[in-house]
């Protein structure tokens, strides 16, 4: 399954941050998934929950934003939204055109648990009154 191997790397990317900022584990994930990325957001989430077993992301939620399919259009400069399997400019018909978004698999935002801070104790007792 091409999306095991794709959440596997997500986890490494994941460990790494946690190491890199001191964090206890991940709280959250958000993946952009462009629509000719070649990934179904829902296959993704499942592999997530098989590959975050026994790491740091065992416990994080995870969210995906599908990222719509977009050109530039050499011919006369609009860059505009189209259908994955039509990448022509909706303005003027040209088919030379420049993908602009909508091949993306991006690791778009991480909410980490950084760890709790050390209890401070602190003395409670009342100064004495002057006579």
């Amino acid at each position: 399954m091409h999306e095991l191997s794709l959440c596997e790397d997500i986890i490494d990317q994941l460990t790494a941050l946690t190491r890199r900022h001191g964090a206890k584990g991940v709280a959250r994930v958000s993946v952009r998934i462009g629509a000719l990325a070649g990934v179904e957001p829902m296959l993704l989430e499942h592999a997530f929950r098989s590959a975050c077993i026994d790491t740091v992301a065992e416990r994080a939620e995870f969210h995906t934003e599908w990222v719509k399919t977009r050109v530039s259009c050499l011919a006369c400069g609009m860059d505009a939204e189209t259908a994955p399997n039509d990448l022509r400019c909706p303005a003027c018909g040209s088919h030379d055109t420049k993908l602009t978004r909508g091949e993306e698999l991006t690791l778009a935002s991480v909410e980490l648990l950084l760890p709790e801070p050390d209890p401070v104790s602190l003395d409670c007792v009342p100064a004495p009154r002057g006579h």
